[in-house]
């Protein structure tokens, strides 16, 4: 049997998740990224997307928005501003994200324009995968 990544996704409101899996995907500022058990240390900013949580041939989605991302060979454990499961996110709910996203990217101005396009981005992506 392969090696099993210790996974816990925690947001303010609870820990999501908690438990040993295949592997995670998670949509990085710098890039999308996946863990498997022993992965080398490193910490990474999310922007809004899919995480994908992959265990014995199922896979779980949640969709989150800003974070942090602390990799280890133990484990990984993301730190989410905002996250919920995909299956509980409705079309209308990420119209209404994407209207803001929209209003907010005009006004962003400098180092602000970066983040503020790729949450809109993230927030289209994931319209078209509902």
């Amino acid at each position: 049997m392969a090696e099993k990544l210790q996974f816990s996704l925690v947001s303010p409101e609870a820990e999501l998740f908690s438990g040993l899996v295949d592997q995670v995907d998670v949509p990085g500022t710098e890039g999308d990224f996946g863990v498997f058990a022993n992965h080398a240390p490193f910490m990474a900013a999310i922007r809004t997307g899919a995480i994908t949580v992959f265990n014995d041939g199922a896979k779980i989605r949640y969709m989150i928005q800003g974070g942090f991302a602390d990799v280890m060979p133990e484990g990984l454990t993301i730190l989410a501003e905002s996250c919920i499961l995909m299956s509980d996110v409705k079309a209308e709910m990420i119209a209404e994200e994407i209207t803001k996203a929209e209003a907010a990217l005009e006004t962003a101005e400098g180092d602000a324009s970066l983040p503020a396009a790729q949450h809109l981005d993230g927030l289209k992506q994931l319209a078209e995968s509902l």
